[in-house]
């Protein structure tokens, strides 16, 4: 199923994507796609309702963020080697994490605010994971069973508050709107191979990143046991995989956004999406 929020921000409602690829209202029957109904349980049985029978979603409403509640926003740096060569990284012996601030969290069409002293905003796109119930100290051979779905990320960083700011690179990532996600939480029936995924990002209409999951050092059933490690994982957190290579920081010589630039990106079987940047004000 693909399970989608729509409505003005902090009023979304939960739906469904119809066969002919349409928004039915869910709201019928779950208040939001957060908490105990991300369990892979829950959602199977909201998957047995006939799309059909619920109330048709006219107009072109917003689409919100994918989940609600997402307690934790989780980023795994270097992932791809192609990427880590690149930025001239060497791939890490474990996985590089930071965090992004949940506060960054935006709908995947909605404006992208370059903040205010910003000289490096830059693009990537990512596999988003998110967990339907509570993980601690899971096996890599039941990382899966603790899989709501997948969803397509945008990991937004401004590089110069990222490294040469000095400190983490927690605060090059977690500008406000810094983290679409979305449109679709794909339940993970309808992925069956979360590292066979094709993925693309332009900036105005030129391509800039068209890779694959397939290219990913740690993969989706690794990072959920690695991370199950050192923090219990939450219903509705989302892991951000990391990025494939044809970011901004990687072009000779660098290329950033600027305001009045659009980006769209998208991952196979998960959506796209489309943003505008703008100034902060």
């Amino acid at each position: 199923m693909k399970f989608i929020r729509f409505g003005e921000a902090g009023r979304e409602k939960p739906g469904v994507i119809d066969a002919d690829g349409s928004i039915r209202d869910l709201s019928g029957h779950v208040l939001d796609l957060a908490g105990s109904e991300l369990d892979p349980a829950s959602l199977a049985a909201l998957g047995k309702i006939d799309p059909a029978s619920l109330p048709l979603v006219s107009g072109n409403p917003r689409i919100g963020p994918c989940v609600a509640g997402t307690g934790k926003f989780i980023c795994i740096g270097l992932n791809y080697s192609d990427h880590a060569a690149e930025t001239g990284a060497t791939v890490p012996p474990e996985p590089i994490i930071f965090m992004k601030a949940t506060s960054a969290i935006v709908g995947p069409n909605d404006d992208v605010l370059i903040p205010r002293g910003s000289e490096k905003t830059d693009w990537e796109v990512e596999l988003g994971v998110v967990i339907g119930k509570t993980a601690k100290y899971v096996s890599e051979d039941e990382a899966l069973d603790y899989v709501a779905g997948y969803c397509t990320a945008h990991d937004v960083s401004e590089r110069a508050f990222q490294t040469e700011r000095h400190g983490q690179w927690t605060k090059g990532k977690s500008c406000d709107t810094f983290g679409p996600i979305g449109p679709w939480l794909v339940t993970k029936d309808e992925v069956p191979d979360p590292q066979n995924l094709p993925m693309w990002l332009t900036v105005n209409g030129q391509t800039m990143q068209n890779g694959s999951t397939k290219t990913m050092v740690y993969g989706v059933k690794y990072l959920v046991s690695y991370l199950s490690q050192f923090m219990s994982l939450q219903p509705g957190d989302v892991i951000s995989t990391g990025t494939p290579p044809g970011v901004g920081m990687g072009l000779k010589p660098p290329r950033y956004l600027k305001a009045g630039d659009v980006v769209e990106l998208g991952i196979e079987g998960l959506g796209t999406q489309k943003q505008t940047f703008v100034a902060d004000a």
